[in-house]
């Protein structure tokens, strides 16, 4: 009786250490599913071989055209959600503008690999940004893209682009775009962009 006893007080203690285990386990594979998530992919960036380098400095410098908001980043402000972004998610930087005297914080979140992308085709073309947005803060998120490389220098934003509604804005020193390729995405792909 005794040993019965015993032996079912084992058996309760190991069934519960099992599923104690259990959900110990289940609980580090969920944290390391999250660290995994956020760490950044590091790419070695190749420099040109020198029969590329020779070729394109043979040719015109190409100009890629790149649309700034939903293109290489996704941002919203204080108190605005946006669905392109999963809720939780950390922005990538915040931007802090003052726009007609209030203060409108900006969190930003770039696509996933996009300093990579600007790095390499930097190489190959010449890179255009442009957008829609006020020039305060679209030329504040193109500082932080280009992060001292000097390879978004010519930038565009509404009051720059000519249309009905701003007539006095200033032609872009762009190519006409008769000459251009215009490859524009789907929402939810990867890249928006012109190319001259």
């Amino acid at each position: 009786m005794m040993r019965t006893q015993c032996l079912l007080g084992l058996r309760t203690f190991v069934a519960f250490a099992a599923k104690l285990w259990s959900f110990f386990i289940y609980l580090l594979r969920r944290q390391i599913r999250t660290v995994i998530q956020y760490q950044t992919v590091r790419y070695d960036i190749l420099p040109l071989s020198p029969v590329s380098r020779n070729r394109l400095s043979q040719v015109k410098r190409k100009i890629l055209v790149l649309d700034l908001d939903e293109t290489l980043i996704h941002s919203h402000h204080d108190g605005v959600l946006r669905p392109t972004v999963r809720p939780g998610t950390p922005p990538d930087f915040i931007l802090k503008v003052v726009i007609d005297k209030h203060p409108v914080r900006f969190f930003v979140h770039k696509r996933p690999h996009v300093d990579f992308f600007l790095e390499v085709v930097s190489q190959w073309y010449e890179l255009v940004v442009f957008t829609a947005s006020m020039e305060i803060y679209g030329s504040a998120v193109a500082d932080k893209l280009d992060n001292s490389r000097s390879i978004l220098k010519r930038r565009y934003y509404r009051q720059t682009m000519p249309s009905p509604s701003n007539p006095g804005s200033v032609t872009p020193a762009i190519p006409p775009f008769s000459t251009c390729f215009r490859c524009w995405m789907p929402s939810g792909s990867p890249l928006t962009f012109v190319l001259c």
